[in-house]
This record gives structure tokens, sequence and C-alpha cells, in this order.
């Protein structure tokens, strides 16, 4: 088999640089030192920042694609060069001007729901007339583009006032984004703290967000760096705190609330939400089964003197639901979707107090 450099660049104009949306051959990344001698080839390319959060992925993606649009037996050698290409949006810019309220969609722990809270959450603003965008903070298990059934999407950049900024997915009323949608799904996304913080940065000022009055935060569970990047970088509204009622979930609550009330940090906590609050089988729909215990979310509420926004009950179709990338707001004749929406019309009124 014979190999020409146009086998090789068609082959990289199928990778995409998540920091603007781009293919690699479009964005200039590919350096002019290709190189071709019987199987092997190598070449370098070159990233706009050092270090770059994308730049080992990139490098894995445009092997997978020479081996798969030119031959498994080539043998490559990819050199990394950072360089700045574009100009960057710069740093006394303030961030987000655009966007009126940023809330936090928070938990001290995994697997309460927070993520299908968030997604609700930032729906039910949609439909109550709101400009909304929604920010998979979690870089390290992104689940909305899933939720939202846009897995296959990919993020283009368009080009505003002389920048590059990755235009955000729309759904169901909402802009979205999310690391998910550049990396591999089935792959576990292995960066170091700061090089997780700098990918979400990216997504944050490099992003065509335009004017937003709600933009919702899915962070990641518990407290860690991505918070503290979050609140330094931006002016938070105020957050959201999601919990099932049980004891363990509620003292790792405590942690998140902690966290905002904070004097340093002196985020408000606009309320709690209580998820799986009851089970309610669809055969006997009156019935609720305090499976995570009772109200738990409610004493906490109460305890602290914050608003408890939602009881959200355990029902199948939220599960069956969010896997079809169907949430529950959308119907909103349903218990949960009437819980979800009712959360969304206490989040305006509790962002409204905030201003008055």
């Amino acid at each position: 088999m014979t190999i020409y450099p146009k086998l090789i660049i068609d082959a990289l104009s199928t990778v995409r640089y998540p920091g603007n949306g781009r293919n690699l051959v479009e964005a200039e990344m590919v350096e002019d030192d290709l190189r071709i001698d019987g199987m092997n080839v190598s070449f370098s390319l070159i990233f706009p920042k050092d270090p770059d959060p994308f730049s080992k992925s990139v490098l894995k993606a445009a092997e997978t694609a020479i081996h798969t649009f030119v031959s498994p037996e080539v043998n490559v050698e990819i050199h990394a060069k950072f360089i700045a290409l574009q100009p960057q949006v710069a740093d006394d810019l303030p961030v987000l001007p655009g966007v009126k309220n940023i809330i936090a969609v928070s938990s001290g722990k995994g697997g309460v729901g927070k993520s299908t809270v968030a997604a609700n959450l930032a729906i039910g603003l949609a439909k109550l007339g709101q400009h909304v965008g929604l920010l998979d903070t979690d870089i390290f298990g992104p689940s909305m583009p899933k939720m939202f059934q846009v897995e296959d999407a990919r993020p283009y950049a368009v080009n505003i006032d002389g920048h590059d900024l990755i235009e955000p997915i729309e759904q169901y009323g909402v802009k979205l984004l999310s690391i998910g949608f550049f990396v591999n799904p089935e792959q576990a996304t292995l960066w170091r703290g700061g090089m997780a913080c700098n990918a979400l940065k990216q997504l944050i000022t490099e992003a065509n967000w335009g004017e937003l009055d709600y933009l919702i935060l899915d962070t990641p569970p518990g407290t860690s760096d991505i918070h503290l990047s979050l609140i330094q970088l931006l002016k938070i509204t105020g957050a959201v705190i999601v919990s099932t009622p049980q004891q363990v979930a509620l003292a790792d609550a405590r942690k998140g609330i902690n966290m905002y009330m904070n004097e340093k940090v002196n985020v408000p906590i606009l309320g709690l939400v209580e998820n799986m609050a009851w089970f309610t089988p669809a055969e006997l729909p009156e019935n609720r089964y305090y499976i995570f215990g009772r109200e738990g979310c409610k004493q906490l509420a109460e305890e602290l003197n914050v608003p408890l926004l939602a009881q959200i009950p355990l029902v199948q179709s939220i599960c069956e639901n969010a896997d079809a990338g169907v949430p529950p707001v959308l119907q909103p004749a349903t218990p949960e979707g009437v819980a979800f929406m009712s959360l969304a019309a206490k989040v305006v009124t509790a962002v409204d107090k905030l201003h008055i």
C-alpha cells in the first residue's frame, strides 16, 4: 500500500479540537512537517495553550483516525507543539456579561439525582419563557448529552468579534455544553485537577452563550477543585442543593451547604430539593412508600432556615425517560412533571427576592 499525504490530511480532517469545535485541518493545527516513509508517518500538531487540557485526547484521536481511515498497519508518530494560534478571550473582559443569573445545582454525594434535577430545572425555566443555558461541569462523569438525547451532537465554532467561540447545542429550548461532546463516552476521562479546571474554563469563557436569563451549572458531587474554580471564575447567584431523605445523604448535603455559606464564598442557598422523597408504584398512584426515610430534607431546610423548593417522587418513569433523553418536565400532566415545573417557578421567585 502507498500512503499519500492527502490520505493523512483527510483522516485528520475527521478529528475535531474541543477548544473551538473545528477539525484539525480547518483549525490549522497540522504542522507543515508531515513525513512519510513507507508505512511510517510522522507529523506535529500545534495546540493553542500550554498546557492544553485537550492535547492527549486529540493526539489519541488523530492516531485512531489514521488507523481507521488509512490503515491499521501505519506506524504513527505525532509530536505536540504548543503555540498561540489565535486571540483568546481577554482576561480583563467580564466573564459572561450577557448572563443575568448563574445557578449552581449541587449535591454532597453522587447518586441522589442532581443531574436529573439540573436538567429538568433548566427545561422548566425555558418553558416558563426564560432564556436558559446549561453547563455540565461534571468533567469526569458528564451525563447531560444522554439526558438531552444529543449524544451524537458535536458543537462547532463561530467567530464573534474576532474570537472563535464554541456554539452550544440547543435542545428543549436550552443551550447546552458538556465535556461529553468532546470525549469518548466509553472511556474514562483521566485528567488531573488542573487539566479538568482548564477544560471547564474553556467551556465557560470560550463559548457563545449570548444573552441568558439563567445559566444552570450541573456541578460534580461533593466539594472539589471544580467547585472552587467555578466560585473563583463566576459570580454565582445562588445554589440549589439536592439530596435524598436518607441521613447519609443529608450529612453530605450539609457539607455542600457549608461550602457555599462559607464567609469567603458567600453564595446564597436558594433552597433544597428532596429527590426520591417517596416511591409511588404506577399501579397504585395514591400510595407513598418512604424507602429512604421521610422528610429528611424538609427537616434540614427548617433547621438551616432555607426553603424546601421541591419534593420529587421516585417513580420508574423518571429513570426510563432520563435514559431515553426525554426529561419528565416535558410531561406536565404527570406528578413528577408537576413537581419539576413547580421547582422552576420557585427558583424564579427565590432569585427575584435576591434582587429586591
